[in-house]
């Protein structure tokens, strides 16, 4: 059975509404209708592929044939075909864009979350690397699979995972105590329950409360290391999963990754994208 697309055709369909309009008054002025042509899709810089699924849909959609010579989640080197594309030219010429800016920018995250994943790996084997929901509305589909093809964990995709209790949650209940009681009171216990400290008597509260991941909010890889220790000294450390997370990037993810927790978590891999530099050629037949 194929795999089911982390994102169906009708939102394909509706990223290309939303470029072509009414039409592409530029190709359809210069190019004739039955005019055919073939294209390759490759990228200039070595990178992870991904969103060629997505694009593959993008230039179906549209009634070009596709070949698809490289995979998502592979590892690729510039000047690689990741696919050919042949059918009319003003269908390729229509769906280039929406193609390419998916790919650019999934390849981009993939590709970031692998480097990352390689450092943290490099300083400690057990450690994870997650993204966070930092991500662009609309998107998060794309982003989160972008994710899981570099190697990373998406961690929550939606609201719906997992409790996760933050600051502001904090703000508005008496205690850590009390938001981890009503939380196991209130939700399936298929869901595990997450608190965000800053503090040692924070992630002792959490710990002692029975909160399933200790979340090391925005400290410094000292910080959260005098709390690991104290942690195991009292025994509080078994049986849970501790993970750091605010202010991350790859130059000091070593430090983050070598504190001795389980997860690192990055916004920047999601909201701060750098594309990878994807290009189509094309030429007639």
């Amino acid at each position: 059975m194929k795999k089911k697309a982390w994102l169906g055709a009708e939102k394909i369909r509706e990223f290309l509404e939303e470029d072509i309009g009414h039409g592409d008054i530029t190709s359809s002025s210069l190019i004739e209708a039955d005019q055919k042509a073939k294209a390759r899709l490759f990228f200039r810089e070595a990178g992870v592929a991904a969103g060629l699924e997505e694009a593959a849909m993008v230039f179906e959609i549209l009634g070009c044939d596709v070949v698809a010579h490289a995979s998502d989640g592979e590892s690729v080197s510039p000047g690689d075909t990741l696919m050919e594309i042949e059918g009319p030219a003003q269908a390729i010429l229509s769906g280039e864009r929406t193609a390419l800016n998916i790919v650019g920018r999934m390849a981009g995250i993939a590709t970031a979350v692998a480097e990352a994943q390689r450092i943290a790996s490099d300083a400690s084997p057990y450690v994870r690397v997650a993204s966070t929901r930092k991500t662009l509305p609309g998107l998060r589909e794309l982003d989160k699979k972008a994710v899981s093809l570099g190697g990373g964990d998406t961690h929550r995709l939606r609201l719906d995972d997992c409790v996760l209790i933050k600051d502001n949650h904090l703000e508005l209940v008496p205690s850590i105590t009390d938001a981890v009681g009503r939380a196991r009171e209130r939700v399936s216990f298929t869901k595990k329950i997450e608190v965000e400290v800053r503090n040692l008597a924070e992630a002792e509260e959490a710990a002692e409360a029975g909160a399933d991941i200790v979340m090391f909010d925005n400290m410094s890889p000292g910080e959260i290391r005098i709390c690991l220790d104290a942690l195991k000294e009292r025994g509080l450390h078994m049986g849970r999963l501790f993970e750091a997370s605010g202010g991350i990037t790859h130059e000091n993810l070593v430090e983050y990754a070598s504190s001795g927790v389980d997860i690192v978590s990055m916004g920047s891999l999601t909201h701060s994208v750098r594309s990878l530099n994807v290009k189509l050629e094309i030429e007639m037949v």
